[in-house]
């Protein structure tokens, strides 16, 4: 596209772009005026619900689990009893202020980001989608937050707690804590939280000026000069929308400084019971402060480093938190980053960022990933049950009661199991999700979430390519890992594995516990229950269909009409974003 050049141009351009955003501005307002009132009612009362009706449940569990649990020693059992209640009579308090809050944003902001999304690149019949764009949608998709926070409130809650229930591995000790550190412990948090919450919180205020005037600086050079992330015609629209909502940005970032500025003081107080000194504790609250102020330098480009002292707050040779597997993975994820940095293998395609403001968006959110995983269960799903290896009870068992760890945690475990294979077999320093995308450290989307995944993933990747597995290995091992407990060694005889090696077994038993793990943790995210829910359905119909399984009467018109509710809440976001988004990801992963 032809890019202004001259102050005549550009003060054009931005004469011409004003009227189209006042008149976009004020539709998306009339439709949050109209819209969000509703939206948000729905997430405050649905939500508000959910947390309280559950709290009686929750509070009860809580401590019957704590107090049943081996996994906690004698000490920090009683302190965690006569502590639990504050945290716990806080939960309904905190989850209504949060619900109010949530649906407030989302009932302002969906309809005015869907009515400058309907005027994108892409979209046929912009007039009528500027209009229809974010008001039906965000009333169900205010539905769906409702829908996650009870999946999230009723499967993941106890889901955590049931693995706090289960007994220990005969390797494990229960965690504990000394009480001859605790007295410095407290001491340090006492000290540290109000000094760190007055300086970082100062230090936030005193920037957030700069911050102010910096963003509107670089935003408005942006917008009238088309550069940065308003290049493309799609994105300009955005362009007055976020020189209008940087204000709200500089008060975000204010006020989770504010917040964070707490853990940092109590992070203090575990820093001294760590090294067992109260020195490093009081080193680690300046060295916080410094570190802050050192990364809002980085941030709004002042000078480099910090002005104020940074102390040592280890001990030398105090990695004994650290322990030996994240070692190993923050090894493997260096190594793989040098290789990657140094351009070995340039014959792949990497998934690099986009420049554009809208892939920018995208490429920051893990749902690549996410629907990566999801693709990939359906087409295993149908593999497997066209072997007889996933059965219509276990499909039906986790439709009616949501239960059954052979479909939500082996299918999955097995899909990524494959990936890994993949890998290890092409000698790859990532993930190969298809033949010619791999993701890596570089390209892995920047979420905790999935950042504690990747270091786990690169580590079994490299034990894979060690184990070297042979064609007949890998299709013994799809099938023990559906079929089998894998729990230990005995699990494994008259399975017909091919290798007679104790120690290769150990290892391959090892990592499919170790990714049943991972999987455990992912299906408790509150999106995952409700996707994989979908995907259950449509492989229990499609089974049906093709006749490869008898299914139950009842289950399937429950089903039919379960697909059906879920059309017809998703028609219309599912219109909106294929017509206004060709930045997907098509890959191939089996």
């Amino acid at each position: 596209m032809n890019v202004p050049v001259g102050f005549l141009a550009k003060l054009w351009s931005l004469a011409s772009f004003l009227p189209f955003f006042v008149l976009l501005l004020l539709l998306g307002s009339a439709k949050a005026l109209l819209i969000g009132p509703v939206a948000a009612a729905i997430v405050f009362l649905g939500d508000s619900a959910v947390i309280v009706g559950l709290w009686p449940a929750h509070f009860v569990w809580t401590y019957c689990c704590v107090l049943a649990t081996k996994r906690i020693g004698p000490v920090l059992k009683i302190l965690a009893v006569v502590f639990l209640p504050l945290p716990l009579l806080l939960l309904p308090v905190l989850g209504i202020v949060g619900s109010l809050l949530v649906g407030i944003g989302y009932g302002v902001f969906t309809p005015l980001m869907a009515t400058f999304e309907a005027v994108g690149e892409g979209v046929a019949d912009k007039l009528s989608h500027c209009f229809l764009d974010g008001t039906a949608s965000t009333i169900r998709g205010a539905c769906m937050v409702v829908r996650d926070v009870t999946d999230f409130c009723f499967h993941s809650y106890f889901s955590f707690m049931d693995e706090l229930s289960e007994k220990m591995g005969d390797d494990e000790a229960p965690i504990d804590i000394k009480l001859s550190y605790l007295p410095r412990s407290f001491l340090v948090a006492l000290v540290a939280v109000p000094l760190d919450v007055l300086m970082i919180t100062g230090v936030a205020l005193w920037k957030s000026p700069c911050m102010l005037l910096k963003g509107w600086q670089r935003l408005c050079e942006d917008l009238v000069g088309r550069e940065g992330p308003f290049l493309e015609t799609v994105c300009v629209p955005f362009a007055g929308l976020a020189i209008i909502l940087w204000p709200l940005a500089v008060v975000a970032g204010v006020i989770a400084s504010f917040l964070s500025s707490f853990f940092f003081g109590l992070h203090a107080g575990l820093v001294a019971y760590q090294e067992a000194s109260f020195q490093m504790g009081l080193s680690y609250m300046i060295s916080a402060v410094a570190l802050y102020d050192e990364y809002t330098n980085d941030l709004l480009y002042l000078r480099e480093g910090s002005c104020l002292p940074r102390p040592k707050y280890r001990k030398a040779g105090s990695a004994k938190y650290e322990t030996g597997r994240d070692k190993d993975e923050h090894n493997v994820t260096a190594a793989s980053a040098e290789k990657q940095h140094q351009g070995q293998r340039k014959h792949r395609r990497v998934l690099h960022r986009s420049k554009t403001f809208m892939e920018t968006i995208q490429r920051l959110r893990p749902i690549q990933i996410w629907d990566w995983l999801f693709r990939s269960c359906e087409i295993n799903g149908r593999i497997l049950l066209s072997e007889g290896l996933i059965s219509s009870e276990d499909i039906e068992e986790f439709i009616a009661k949501g239960k059954g760890k052979k479909l939500s945690i082996k299918l999955p475990a097995w899909c990524i199991l494959h990936c890994l294979i993949r890998s290890a077999k092409h000698d790859t320093h990532g993930l190969l999700i298809s033949d010619d995308v791999e993701v890596t450290n570089f390209n892995w989307p920047k979420d905790k979430v999935f950042d504690w995944m990747l270091g786990p993933l690169l580590v079994l990747k490299e034990q894979m390519k060690k184990l070297e597995l042979t064609e007949d290995e890998e299709l013994c091992l799809q099938k023990l890992i559906m079929t089998n407990a894998n729990e230990k060694p005995s699990d494994w005889e008259d399975c017909g594995f091919p290798s007679s090696d104790g120690v290769k077994r150990a290892q391959l038993q090892a990592i499919i516990r170790r990714l049943q793990g991972i999987v455990a943790n992912m299906s408790r995210i509150p999106s995952f229950r409700r996707r994989f829910m979908s995907l259950a359905r449509a492989l229990y119909l499609e089974a049906i269909d093709a006749g490869t399984i008898d299914g139950s009467r009842k289950v399937e018109r429950k089903v039919k009409a379960d697909i059906a509710s879920e059309e017809l809440q998703s028609r219309d976001v599912g219109d909106t974003k294929g017509s206004s988004n060709g930045t997907s990801v098509d890959v191939d992963m089996v």
